[in-house]
């Protein structure tokens, strides 16, 4: 191009210099702009391949990255989660921005750079072609500057690495923000929040801002060079253009050249941003797949072994634990204990005391523990991972669900989940207690559960879980306070379902609640993470001083429904479910039994049989020993293994023998077996499993008979009669649900709009304080000054270029000239700079003002906005995060250029019509050509850039739910179904992606290549009006170099349309949560502050969930809190109990009349919700902390001035944490991870670091939701007494919403609920002494 450019100015020089006729002018010109042309058609295909091919690289490079991240972290083992710094929470969402970061360098700008960089070499060849010492002279300040330039790049890194830390503490404090809304609304938590916020976000700012002034510096510094070069070079050219020396014609071809090489270079300085962003990432993103991938290599060594059958046997010797976030803190220490195969054994302790930590090294998430564990007397390193996890299931207290239909969370229980059929989840649903609730859900089995499960209650989950459980059916199960979110009744049934199923197999139940063991269960009392006691239950009653004695009352309290008095300990009433045995009912009595009130049935005294080895003994001296191996040469074939086995294996196996059945008597503490093999000639007696349709029956058939009483709903149709299943026997997404999802996103897409690049800049003048909108205007000065430069520049340049014509004074107009030019070039770069500069610094501040401002809308919403799929957490962090650093790029670097190419296209068309009106209304004839094409390419653009942005944000919420829920994951061997979710959607964006390109690089080729048509016709024309002699050459000279400049300058725009789409698509997503409307009861509106909340009532308050209208939660609920009092809430599981206390709190408001709620006689709709949050304090069901110390944690939501240390101490103490919290080697100050992490605290530390926080408030209302759940016997008297005593000696008005009837015999008045409604109300015990009242007989399981 700059030969044909260096041959047409030659012949205007020439023409000028009255070498050429006119004639020879237009043939000259004619012939070059030909090529023009053809060299504009040429480059149409090419640059279109060039833009298409580099960004399918770009789109490559993300797949690639994504597809390896998220098989290298599904690989790492749970050390390398618990150490990440800011938790798994906040690396998501960075790792989420890194790719995108890489993907936008790796495709576009990188491209820029190979394209500039081979324009730049191959301009400097044709200069030094045609003049090798020109071209030295032009370029000697290069070197130079490309020292300078490199110091400049090295200093920006530790800006960029500083700023990704500081964003990923701004992303964990969101995350955990909007993952705890309940609890940062009720603690009036939101201004906390969004300081912390604030904090970070301008701490990030700080260092983006350091970048930007060495990029700034970068833009400067080149646009002197690059006019400056022109002094010596023009200088030194004029020279050289005397007789007998170098042609003009071939100085300005390599002047041109030279020109080009610099300009190339000039073109690549706004992408530094990006490709040094894109660099940091990239080496971020390989560091980290380096470690994992040098974490993986050590795992692949261990765990082969898939052995055929697993027993059951576990046993676990000497062993040591601690997390590798605590290294210095044991939470297992030399543990020793034995698990034999086809028993159920009892892990017991305090909160904190070490029971969760064994089920998680009996899964395996942790490997580095000292001691042994094994499975069959196999090291469980030395076990196949999914071998292991396939035979060992675990149901943790806190169970979460992911974003898919009930039907899918059940069904993967199951490692072949897609063969799940109608029968299989029926039985686990129906074992579980689900019937009920899944009748309940608006599409049933096919009903979304939400991100987490948070559709349904804790409750619900649990059961969720149980029924996962069972449909898996492994031989060996782990129940970590599984049941602790069930009411009695439900509670009891469920486990007297896990018993009957779990009859010979290996069952390990970790619990506070000692009245599920029975008498010959075995129990381990773990105290501070030592085994402090062990033997079986009436071994350890006889036992003075034991330990466990300590742990609650020994015997469950049970109402006697016929005469409604209390029996305490009663056997006969005690065993009525819980301690009979349904094996030996014949099943012809089956349908006379299920037609009964199950609660009243009478079965004879269970005589108990279980997998045991008699090796000599008497009865008396019973022993528990490990299961008997199938290829024993001593004991013959056991009718326990041979049926146990034959429902789990096809493995052929010999004919059982009768058994010989004897019952069990008290038995001294166990022994723990040798690692050697059993060898006593006695032969084993074994009891007999009952047959497997008995189990069924026993188990699902019973319970099913039992619905009714336990739950009663009201059944919506008679295609839910059988767990809504649609007909269908393998479990496959239902075409209804299908259809359904589908018309819903493609009504979002129908609806989501993207705003204008008007409608955003709008927003960025208010968005500023008076310095900045200070600064915003001198930053436009500065680009005013910036664009005129260019024409100025022009002027200037196109007398340079007259001097070659001169036949004397040419050395002396030259230098005066290229003096001039020198000048512009100064005033250029320092104008660049401060254009640059001060533009990223407002644009950083707009983007923060609106995460701000975003922030601050999004805490405001009431709770049900967050339940919508829309507003997930990792989509909201990703807003505020990835969308607000490429929206920043709207003022910061694309707002500035796009003025300078309008004033300086106008201020050059404005001067070209007073020197040339002709030529210049010629190149303005073009103008609607160029705006069609562009428009067109920004069209394209825009709409598959968001195509782009919907799919990768889709695959980065896949992204997100693998890896927070990765324990669930592991734990139910999903990894695979995961891998194949995420490689679909990765797919998916990889085609969208590939469209993409292939539709914008067309345009975009068509687009970059019109200049060239467009230079050919203006330097056509011009040759005209030359020829024609209307216009002096000088003229001429002029307007071709301010047009070209200025429609140059404002093609380089065209470039950056996808970047700028990219960010419109992303800043009006930002908007939209910035422009969120507040609420209408938002306390901003409320006038009435009160300073006592009671008496609180509700006179017949409805209420449903906003975004399920048509299910009503309450009925009619009508209810008063008095101050004094204690009111225990009860019912059973999705009564409605939570949604009382939701209600109470102000989370929802009630779907009644505004006064059937109303505080100290106002409505609530008058009431001031900050103000009364103040009075009201909640210790949630599931505690939920943030990152930061115990203190911070405790005094949550409080200013400082409100609480002291002493006053933090004095709760905590209150809450019985106090011992512990000074135990610990920073005490208060000792650093704790979000939510209930098991790393850093047990679930009953922190529970009661909750409860701590909500009695540090000194609140005049407590509301406690299952608050004791997680608490040892003794932990929960001591905040039952606390509780009592705020009662009766402060005033405190207490809600205890529970199950633990120990609660509820110290509340004044218990309130039951059932459907939503208040079926019974009164003191404990005119309630328990009223005959079939709804209390006994929730109290009667």
């Amino acid at each position: 191009m700059s030969i044909f450019l260096g041959k047409i100015f030659d012949s205007f020089t020439n023409f000028g210099g009255g070498k050429l006729n006119g004639h020879e002018l237009m043939s000259k010109v004619t012939t070059n702009c030909i090529a023009i042309v053809a060299v504009g058609g040429f480059g149409w295909l090419l640059n279109s391949g060039y833009f298409m091919f580099w960004l399918i690289f770009g789109e490559l490079q993300a797949k690639s990255v994504r597809d390896q991240l998220f098989d290298d972290m599904m690989e790492k083992d749970m050390e390398w989660y618990d150490m990440r710094k800011n938790g798994i929470g906040a690396l998501i969402p960075r790792l989420q921005t890194q790719l995108r970061e890489l993907q936008m360098a790796t495709s576009q700008p990188l491209g820029f750079l190979i394209q500039y960089t081979v324009t730049a070499l191959g301009a400097l060849g044709v200069a030094f072609y045609y003049s090798w010492n020109l071209t030295l002279v032009t370029l000697a300040t290069v070197p130079l500057a490309g020292i300078i330039l490199s110091f400049i790049s090295a200093r920006m890194q530790p800006s960029i690495e500083n700023q990704q830390e500081e964003l990923s503490v701004a992303s964990k404090l969101i995350t955990n923000a909007l993952s705890s809304i309940e609890v940062v609304k009720c603690f009036n938590g939101v201004d906390q929040e969004i300081w912390q916020y604030a904090r970070a976000i301008r701490k990030a700012a700080r260092h983006y801002l350091g970048q930007a002034h060495a990029n700034a510096l970068q833009i400067g510094l080149v646009r002197l060079i690059i006019l400056g070069m022109f002094v010596q070079g023009f200088w030194y050219g004029s020279t050289l253009v005397k007789p007998g020396g170098k042609d003009a014609g071939d100085v300005l071809t390599t002047f041109w050249a030279a020109f080009t090489a610099t300009q190339a270079i000039e073109q690549i300085l706004p992408q530094m941003i990006v490709l040094e962003k894109g660099r940091a990432a990239g080496a971020t993103l390989k560091a980290i797949m380096a470690h994992l991938e040098r974490g993986r290599r050590i795992s692949k060594m261990l765990g082969f072994r898939k052995p055929n059958y697993c027993y059951g046997d576990i046993e676990v010797r000497d062993v040591s634990f601690a997390y590798p976030s605590r290294p210095d803190s044991l939470v297992l220490n030399n543990v020793t204990c034995f698990f034999p195969s086809g028993e159920t054994t009892f892990i017991i302790g305090k909160s904190g005391s070490g029971k969760s930590t064994l089920g998680n090294l009996l899964m395996r998430y942790y490997s580095s523990w000292q001691g042994s564990i094994s499975i069959d007397d196999n090291a469980i390193q030395t076990l196949d991972l999914d071998w292991l996890r396939s035979n060992v299931a675990l149901v943790q207290q806190q169970n979460l669900l992911f974003n898919e239909t009930l039907l899918r969370n059940i069904a993967f229980g199951r490692t072949d989940y897609h063969n799940v059929t109608k029968k299989d989840i029926k039985v686990a649903c129906d074992m579980a207690l689900l019937r009920s609730t899944i009748n309940d859900l608006p599409e049933g089995l096919d009903t979304l559960v939400g991100a987490g499960g948070k559709t349904l209650s804790g409750g619900q989950k649990q059961r969720v879980a149980i029924a996962r459980a069972r449909l898996r059916d492994a031989p060996i199960l782990i129940l970590d306070e599984s049941t602790s979110a069930l009411d009695q009744i439900t509670r009891s049934l469920v486990m007297d379902a896990i018993k009957e199923w779990r009859q010979g197999k290996t069952t390990i139940i970790i619990t506070h609640d000692i009245s599920q063991i029975a008498e010959e269960n075995y129990i381990y009392v773990l105290e501070r993470g030592r085994i402090v006691e062990e033997g079986y239950k009436r071994a350890l009653l006889k036992k003075p001083g034991s330990l466990f004695g300590s742990f609650g009352p020994i015997n469950g309290e049970v109402i006697d429904q016929n005469s409604g008095v209390e029996s305490p300990g009663n056997p006969p009433r005690l065993g009525k479910l819980r301690t009979r045995s349904l094996d030996h009912i014949p099943t012809k009595d089956w349908d006379s039994i299920a037609s009964q009130d199950s609660l009243d049935i009478e079965f004879p005294p269970r005589v108990w049989y279980v997998p045991t080895v008699y090796t000599g003994r008497n009865s008396e001296t019973h022993s528990r020993s490990r299961a008997i191996k199938l290829d024993s040469p001593i004991l013959p074939w056991s009718p326990t293994l041979s049926s146990t086995i034959a429902q789990r294996s096809s493995y052929p196996f010999p004919s059982p023998i009768s058994p010989a059945l004897s019952p069990i008597f008290p038995v001294s503490p166990r022994q723990h077996p040798p690692s050697s093999s059993l060898s006593s000639p006695s032969l084993p007696l074994l009891s007999p499993i009952p047959d497997m349709e008995l189990i069924e029956l026993s188990g699902i058939t019973t319970m099913s008979s039992r619905l009714s009483q336990i739950e009663p709903r009201q059944r919506r149709a008679a295609s839910r009669e059988h767990l809504a299943i649609k007909g269908f026997e393998v479990m496959k997404p239902s075409r209804g649900l299908k259809s359904k999802i589908k018309g819903v996103l493609k009504h979002k897409k129908e609806q989501r709009t993207i705003y204008s690049i008007k409608k955003i800049l709008a927003t960025v003048w208010p968005s500023l304080d008076w310095r900045q909108r200070a600064i915003l205007i001198l930053g436009f000065m500065f680009a005013s000054v910036h664009a005129a430069a260019t024409p100025v520049f022009s002027f200037v340049f196109a007398k340079l270029l007259s001097t070659f014509h001169l036949e004397s004074g040419r050395n002396e107009a030259a230098l005066i000239w290229s003096l001039s030019v020198l000048g512009v070039a100064s005033c250029d770069a320092l104008a660049s700079y401060f254009m640059h500069y001060l533009l990223e610094y407002c644009g950083q501040a707009w983007v923060d003002s609106l995460r701000i401002e975003a922030l601050k809308r999004m805490l405001s919403q009431h709770r049900a906005w967050f339940d919508k799929e829309k507003n997930s957490t990792s989509r909201l962090t990703e807003c505020l995060d990835r969308s607000a650093e490429e929206m920043r790029n709207l003022v910061g670097r694309f707002a500035g250029l796009v003025f300078v190419a309008v004033a300086m296209t106008t201020m050059a068309v404005l001067w070209s019509m007073a020197i040339c009106w002709r030529l210049t209304m010629v190149g303005l004839a073009t103008a609607p050509f160029m705006y069609s094409v562009t428009r067109g390419f920004e069209f394209i653009s825009g709409k598959w850039e968001g195509r782009s942005n919907e799919a990768s944000e889709a695959a980065g919420s896949i992204f997100t739910e693998s890896f927070t829920n990765i324990r669930v994951v592991r734990a139910l061997t999903l990894e695979g179904y995961f891998r194949k979710k995420y490689a679909q959607a990765t797919h998916k964006t990889l085609n969208v992606g590939l469209n993409r390109s292939v539709k914008s690089g067309l345009f975009y080729g068509l687009s970059d290549s019109s200049i060239l048509f467009i230079t050919a016709l203006i330097f056509y024309y011009g040759a005209v009006l030359a020829s024609s002699y209307r216009y002096s050459t000088t003229d001429i000279l002029t307007v071709f170099t301010m047009l070209i400049f200025s429609i140059s300058t404002a093609n380089s725009i065209i470039g950056f349309v996808p970047q700028i789409n990219s960010s419109r698509d992303t800043a009006t997503r930002l908007l939209q949560l910035a422009q969120l409307r507040l609420p209408s009861l938002s306390h901003v509106t409320q006038t009435t502050h009160l300073s006592t909340p009671l008496p609180i009532h509700f006179n017949n308050v409805k209420f449903s969930y906003p975004n399920h209208p048509a299910t009503p939660v309450l009925h009619h609920v009508t209810l008063s809190i008095h101050p004094s009092s204690l009111t225990a809430v009860v019912g059973s599981s999705g009564s409605g109990k939570s949604t009382l206390a939701s209600l109470i709190l102000g989370l929802y408001s009630p779907t009644s009349s505004p006064t059937s709620l109303t505080y100290a006689s106002h409505p609530y709709s008058h009431v001031n919700i900050h103000t009364l949050r103040t009075l009201i304090a909640l210790v949630p069901q599931t505690p939920t902390l943030f990152p930061g110390s115990i203190s911070a944690n405790i005094a949550y939501g409080l200013h400082e001035g409100d609480c002291t240390q002493a006053d933090v101490e004095a709760a905590a103490t209150r809450a019985g944490i106090h011992d512990f919290i000074t135990s610990l080697p920073r005490g208060y100050a000792t650093d704790i991870a979000a939510g209930a992490d098991p790393t850093s605290l047990s679930g009953g530390q922190a529970q009661r670091v909750a409860i701590a926080r909500a009695l540090v408030r000194r609140p005049r209302v407590l509301i406690l939701d299952e608050a004791t759940s997680s608490l040892d016997g003794q932990s929960a008297q001591g905040i039952r007494d606390c509780v009592r005593s705020l009662v009766d000696d402060e005033n405190v008005a207490v809600v205890a919403i529970t199950h633990d009837s120990a609660m509820m015999r110290t509340a004044d008045r218990v309130v039951v609920l059932g459907d939503g409604r208040v079926v019974e109300q009164g003191t404990w015990d005119e309630l328990v002494r009223r005959k079939g009242g709804e209390l006994t007989r929730l109290l009667s399981g």
